[in-house]
């Protein structure tokens, strides 16, 4: 697993990667994401239809055992 890197430095091309973010509860989330530019932020999938925007602190590459899942 690679380290967590500032979501500063997260590619913003589309691509999928993994994020870590705090919800509106305080819980502490580690998601699949991507970057929309034109929704202007980060997206993922809470369940399997809804996307929610969310304000990640940090990322990693996602591996293909995060495909999997």
């Amino acid at each position: 697993m690679s380290n967590r890197q500032p979501i500063s430095t997260a590619p913003k091309d589309g691509s999928e990667v993994t994020v870590y973010w705090v919800d509106g509860d305080g819980v502490a989330n580690e998601s699949l994401a991507r970057w929309d530019a034109g929704n202007g932020g980060w997206w993922a999938f809470t369940d399997s239809t809804t996307q929610k925007k969310i304000e990640p602190t940090s990322w990693r590459p996602a591996s293909a055992d995060d495909e999997d899942q």
